[in-house]
């Protein structure tokens, strides 16, 4: 059985909340747009890393849609993922 490494909640909040906060600073959106897809395919790898990488660049460059908690959203679809924390319902046996 595969284990699936689960992100910390809180830092994909903080992470969520300097996505939103970027824009504050102007420089700092475009960069943090960069340095979000990087952090997010790190933090959550294969397809949902990659998809989802591609998806936080986008967003944080876009400023009508910054308000998007990607990271969040990504912990609660990893979350419901068979095999982790007891998500027994879920598990095929190979």
């Amino acid at each position: 059985m595969k284990k699936t490494f689960l992100p910390n909640l809180k830092t994909c909040i903080i992470l969520d909340v300097i996505g939103c906060l970027s824009y504050i600073i102007p420089p700092f959106g475009p960069v943090w747009a960069i340095i979000s897809g990087i952090i997010f395919y790190f933090m959550f790898g294969k397809k949902l890393g990659v998809f989802g990488g591609i998806f936080s660049f986008l967003e944080e460059l876009i400023p009508v849609v910054d308000f998007i908690p990607t990271f969040t959203i990504a912990w609660f679809m990893r979350r419901s993922e068979p095999g982790i924390n007891g998500n027994k319902a879920l598990l095929i046996k190979e």
